[in-house]
């Protein structure tokens, strides 16, 4: 009776149902999860295929543009973290945000620069680590309006928001957990207070500017103050905002990253958010964005004039959008409220380039190719039917590109955009050799169209899921207690999920014949058969992570799986994956899994 009643807490607590094999509609999403697949979902199609934004850094901290000068004397640099590295005492501090002044703050003009720069969504730092707000909030009075030298009649948010709705860009707000200022923030006893506080101000922040982005931040160990966030906080408020704004999208960082922890979890939020690089290569089981800066610093700073060239910021582009990921690329405004001049020099090149021939193409809108490997001369984006070859190093009179596949293929044709020269491409050991005929037409990167003729799928399948069996004990032991067909495996129990198993059996039916890699997303113990062969086996308990397998898979062919989950303590996740040369990454699909027992339906 003890594992019954145990059973019951789980499934009515994480999926909102014990509704039995033949219920007609699935479970609810259990709190605080996201009830999609970020991959695949209709909500996250823009930000996919936008590819590149731009980020904000802009508080208080500009009005000191990167300098404090101490009672004695010396200097002290830094930009949007120098009220911290630089120990500015709290008063002094806030005398200086009462200075605060950017009454040269243009919402037309940057988000024209944006538009300009060929970025597609805009992301601003609505409050960063030091708490002050940079909208009219009604929570505190260390605010932009209240606390500073600007016109209190106007709202940039507002303004901003006003004028990327206007200009068709999207509009996103960055918020950090952490809060250098708010004295309820680093006492563990009142903490509650503060988190009541920021859930109050991300509320108006939600009801007042409708983001499609929250992008937060502040979510590591800490110390001066001590962060108090948990995963817990992170999960309650993941859930509460997806309730208010079923649309929005939000970053991995809403959670905590303990001490000692590198990398963030791919189960947090929609996106992964890479600092200041990008990944090598395929990033496994999550969507991501990478944020830079143009010069060093995030914040406005004088002396900071290591600024990144437009060549530089070009092929990052590039690059990263052939590895399916997004680019957020910063500037800070100085404390008038403008843009330095060379950094939307470097913004209007990269629009320029974006432009020019079509170029675009090999950004927005495009992924992974999948099909091809990584070349060292550039980068090769895909849409659809067609590559898109970013050439840095533009061969030599004659000489060819050699291009390495992944998967057989034909090319249909090639031209080099924005020039009339042919373009040979001819088989060559494991690929093709591409000779162009001419000149490069840019000397950052020119760009090489390839219609390709690749595998045909097989039609989508018509499968309602893998047939599941739930058990009120972590080792699968007994009888079930609960039966049914689950669509996908794609479930965050998060804080509901305790000591319980479950094991999904069917069939796995592929579209192409090639080599797939499967990815469970688990915590704590996931093992998985395809056709009778172990292919994944982490059954020791562990913390949330991604475990992989490569197999060959046979288009149209039902392939047995069985999959057995094991949870014992805390968080539950479980989530089945696969990618392909010609299938993007995405949470397996209700329509290609079939259940083991015949004539079962959801």
């Amino acid at each position: 009776m003890r594992r019954m009643a145990a059973l019951c807490a789980v499934i009515l607590a994480a999926l909102l149902s014990t509704s039995p094999i033949t219920s007609a509609a699935p479970p609810a999403p259990p709190p605080g999860a996201a009830a999609d697949d970020p991959f695949t979902a209709a909500r996250t199609q823009w930000w996919r295929d936008a590819r590149f934004g731009m980020f904000i850094h802009f508080g208080a901290y500009s009005q000191l543009e990167g300098e404090y000068r101490r009672p004695d004397g010396s200097l002290c640099q830094d930009a949007e973290w120098i009220m911290r590295k630089c120990k500015v005492p709290v008063t002094e501090y806030e005398r200086q945000a009462k200075a605060f002044n950017p009454a040269r703050f243009n919402a037309k003009e940057i988000v024209g620069l944006a538009k300009a720069a060929g970025q597609q969504y805009i992301v601003i730092t609505s409050k960063h680590h030091d708490g002050y707000a940079m909208w009219p909030t009604a929570v505190n009075r260390w605010n932009l309006r209240e606390h500073s030298a600007f016109d209190k009649n106007r709202d940039l948010l507002a303004e901003l928001k006003a004028e990327a709705d206007r200009q068709g860009i999207k509009f996103g707000l960055y918020y950090s957990i952490w809060d250098w200022h708010d004295p309820d923030a680093a006492q563990l006893a009142s903490y509650d207070k503060y988190k009541a506080r920021m859930r109050a101000q991300l509320t108006e922040l939600v009801d007042r500017y409708d983001p499609a982005v929250l992008w937060f931040d502040g979510d590591w160990a800490a110390d001066g103050p001590t962060l108090h966030w948990t995963r817990r906080d992170g999960a309650e408020l993941e859930g509460y905002l997806r309730a208010r704004s079923p649309n929005l999208l939000i970053n991995n960082r809403i959670s905590y990253r303990p001490a000692g922890v590198k990398e963030r979890r791919v189960v947090d939020g929609d996106f992964g958010t890479p600092e200041q690089t990008f990944p090598t290569g395929t990033v496994d089981a999550q969507l991501w964005e990478s944020c830079m800066t143009i010069a060093s610093k995030w914040g406005f700073a004088r002396w900071d004039t290591n600024w990144k060239n437009h060549t530089q910021l070009i092929r990052n582009l590039t690059d990263i959008a052939g590895r399916g990921g997004n680019y957020l690329l910063n500037v800070g405004p100085d404390r008038t409220g403008v843009v330095p001049s060379i950094a939307a020099d470097r913004l209007r090149a990269m629009g320029n380039w974006l432009r020019t021939a079509g170029q675009g193409a090999a950004v927005l809108g495009a992924g992974e190719p999948g099909v091809v490997a990584d070349p060292d001369w550039g980068a090769v984006s895909r849409t659809g039917d067609t590559l898109h070859a970013s050439v840095y190093q533009w061969p030599q009179p004659g000489k060819s590109l050699h291009l390495k596949a992944t998967v057989p293929f034909t090319v249909l044709g090639a031209r080099v955009l924005g020039s009339p020269q042919p373009v040979r491409v001819t088989p060559s050991g494991d690929g093709f050799d591409i000779t162009p005929s001419g000149k490069f037409t840019n000397d950052v990167a020119s760009v090489i169209e390839l219609r390709i003729r690749p595998q045909s799928p097989v039609p989508p399948g018509n499968g309602s899921g893998l047939s599941a069996e739930y058990f009120g004990n972590p080792d699968l032991a007994g009888p079930p207690e609960l039966r049914r067909v689950d669509p996908e495996v794609n479930f965050a129990w998060r804080f509901a999920g305790d000591r319980f198993s479950v094991r999904w059996q069917g069939f796995l039916q592929p579209r192409f014949s090639e080599t797939y890699t499967l990815r469970t997303v688990s915590d704590e113990a996931i093992r998985v058969w395809v056709d009778g062969k172990l292919v994944i086996d982490a059954n020791n308990p562990h913390e949330t992570r991604v475990d992989k397998a490569s197999l060959a898979l046979k288009a149209g062919q039902r392939h047995a799986i069985r999959i057995e989950y094991r949870e014992q303590t805390g968080e539950a996740f479980a989530k089945l994956l696969w990618s392909s040369p010609n299938q993007p990454q995405q949470i397996v699909p209700r329509s290609q899994l079939y259940p083991s027992t015949p004539g079962a339906t959801r």
